[in-house]
């Protein structure tokens, strides 16, 4: 019978395989590994497991039709979760703000989940979804890069198989939401729009009489106390929590505590706390976890059971010693209470096949391995948010992240001319780059800064549960830049544990924790206050383009001149580090180098856009890197 089961499977993975063929371009070498039937197969929320779940990766049905018409067939299949102009999608083509992406698929629930409730998960959908199941309409969702979920228990069938419908709308940079890199013409730093969905869809049973939605663990350093925030929705009498150490935490899964608990406590309101006398705290040199595991109970059995994790660490405004009064002191980011100069990668997490969308967890995990095989201890994440298994193998592995919130416009693209004028119009504010004076906001009418605050907010809700994360960055450049001090108190409410670069390289209003200065191509700290934590939040971006690894074989560019081999590219990265140095002493407190790979047309990354060649010897880089970190 086992080996009957071994071969149907094996037949239905070969239909799938015949029934899809990736688009044209560079490819990564982990695309050959996909499995059509099961692409993305991995648990996608590492930080909350269940154990029974249901994958609905694969083939799709499509059509992309005018946006005021209605579904009626299928025109073809697409590949969840990649997007519609994805290469790995198997579609290859652009929406648009005119059309409608459609999306159609069938399931069959697992006999053993009668009698509890379905949801079903989208870790993420660009832009706007709306969902049907059985022909039934169960929500919608606007928002690209946030998880959400419906209870669909109302809309099943008792049984056999079940439809779900979607249909996505996505305007991209013809309005003001947020979408980062993303535009209508792809140019220079400019790239090719995502559509539809493009992170795992999935289905999990649950208890019908309460659940766990989330948890958020905050670490007080000065009490030595771990506080757990447990959110539940139902009925229920209490929710335990247990904390374990380290041993077994990590499966294929996610977290995964075992053993004898360290302690537990009774969430009482929703709300617990740990004395730990000697934590085990958590920094890129180490990694250091702990695991959870929240029960609710009703009448003494526990009716629901999460496993999960977290990490010991804190972020304050830190400062150097002051021996005597001819010293300068300046105001650094202390990590655990310990000065910490963070250094790393503008890391933009585009893949030329599968664009917002790694081709596979390996291939998800390998660039934060090498961000740390290189010497760096931090990511800045760029105008984009990644799945969660992102933020985990960030907790797991230990980078310390720089969170951007995704641009909802930009001043000074030329893709404006193919907007709308009065869009185009509104978008031209003034960025001040090297001054303090100057800047100006964008004209962002008010139902869409109240987006910004909603999609914001959505985004540090999910993602706060990481502790990798040490720093929010709400405006990038004044690209969509508005009421900042008002942006900078909804950040700090939403998450007062981390600090606020309030604009990366934009225009500073001296309402967040840090000033962050851009100069391309060479370092340069031309916008200085000691008042606040100074950075270098970019610079670099030396282009050096690698023949056979490139997105298009003419036009590419990097900031500057172009490098001609990799011995200029590392001697110059190298004489970049010796002003870094420099600009340490004199009150730099953390530096962004553009960037981790190419990206389209950028040829400025330490690798290139498929992965498949780093530009500098590793070894020496590694050494530069460290030598940088070590100065402070």
């Amino acid at each position: 019978m086992k080996k009957t089961i071994t071969l149907i499977a094996a037949l239905f993975a070969a239909v799938a395989a015949l029934a899809w063929t990736p688009g044209e371009g560079l490819k990564t070498r982990w695309a050959a590994e996909i499995n059509p039937a099961s692409p993305l197969p991995e648990y996608p929320r590492p930080q909350m497991v269940r154990t029974d779940w249901l994958n609905l990766n694969g083939l799709w049905n499509y059509a992309i039709i005018p946006a005021d018409d209605q579904y009626t067939a299928p025109e073809g299949e697409i590949l969840v979760p990649f997007c519609a102009e994805s290469a790995l999608s198997g579609v290859q083509r652009k929406v648009g703000a005119d059309n409608a992406l459609w999306y159609e698929r069938s399931f069959k629930l697992p006999a053993k989940w009668k009698g509890r409730d379905v949801l079903l998960h989208f870790g993420a959908v660009d832009w706007k979804a709306e969902v049907w199941v059985n022909g039934n309409k169960v929500g919608e969702h606007t928002g690209g890069y946030t998880p959400f979920c419906f209870n669909i228990s109302p809309y099943l069938k008792r049984s056999g198989k079940q439809t779900v419908r979607v249909r996505v709308w996505d305007a991209s940079d013809q309005l003001f939401q947020p979408r980062g890199k993303q535009v209508v013409q792809s140019e220079g730093i400019w790239y090719t729009p995502v559509t539809g969905i493009w992170q795992t869809v999935w289905l999990e049973p649950v208890s019908r009489t309460a659940h766990v939605n989330s948890y958020h663990p905050v670490w007080n350093a000065a009490e030595s106390t771990l506080s757990i925030s447990v959110e539940a929705e139902g009925s229920y009498d209490e929710a335990l929590v247990q904390l374990f150490g380290s041993e077994g935490l990590i499966s294929d899964k996610g977290a995964a505590p075992s053993g004898t608990p360290l302690m537990q406590a009774a969430a009482q309101g929703g709300e617990c706390s740990f004395k730990i006398d000697k934590p085990r705290l958590w920094s890129p040199d180490s990694p250091n976890l702990y695991g959870l595991k929240i029960a609710l109970l009703k009448d003494g059995k526990v009716i629901d059971t999460v496993d999960g994790y977290t990490a010991l660490r804190s972020v304050s405004v830190s400062a150097d010693p002051k021996p005597d009064r001819n010293t300068n002191s300046y105001k650094r980011i202390g990590l655990n209470g310990q000065r910490t100069f963070f250094f790393g990668p503008l890391d933009q997490g585009w893949w030329p096949d599968g664009l917002y969308t790694a081709p596979t967890d390996e291939a998800l995990k390998f660039d934060i391995v090498k961000t740390k095989q290189w010497g760096w201890n931090m990511i800045r994440k760029h105008i984009k948010v990644e799945p969660a298994r992102w933020y985990w193998w960030c907790d797991v592995i230990g980078a310390s992240v720089w969170q951007d919130m995704p641009c909802i416009a930009d001043h000074s693209s030329k893709t404006n001319a193919l907007r709308d004028p009065e869009i185009a119009r509104m978008q031209r504010n003034n960025w001040q780059r090297d001054s303090f004076l100057g800047g100006s906001d964008c004209i962002v009418p008010q139902e869409w800064k109240d987006n910004y605050y909603k999609e914001w907010g959505e985004i540090i809700d999910a993602l706060k549960v990481f502790q990798c994360i040490t720093v929010w960055i709400p405006f990038n450049e004044a690209w969509g830049q508005f009421d900042t001090p008002a942006v900078v108190e909804f950040t700090r409410k939403q998450d007062p544990t981390r600090l606020i670069n309030e604009a990366s390289g934009g225009n500073f209003t001296f309402s967040g924790d840090i000033l962050d200065t851009h100069h391309y191509a060479s370092p340069a700290m031309n916008n200085f206050d000691s008042k606040f934590i100074n950075v270098l939040g970019e610079y670099g971006g030396l282009g050096y383009p690698v023949p056979g690894h490139l997105w298009q074989q003419d036009k590419n560019w990097g900031y500057g001149k172009v490098m001609e081999s990799p011995k200029q590219l590392q001697d110059i990265y190298d004489r970049f580090a010796e002003m870094l140095k420099l600009f340490i002493r004199t009150g730099c407190a953390s530096a962004v180098y553009t960037q981790t790979t190419d990206v389209e047309i950028e040829v400025n990354g330490i690798m290139t856009y498929d992965r498949e060649i780093v530009k500098m010897d590793e070894k020496r880089l590694r050494e530069t890197n460290l030598a940088v970190i070590r100065s402070l």
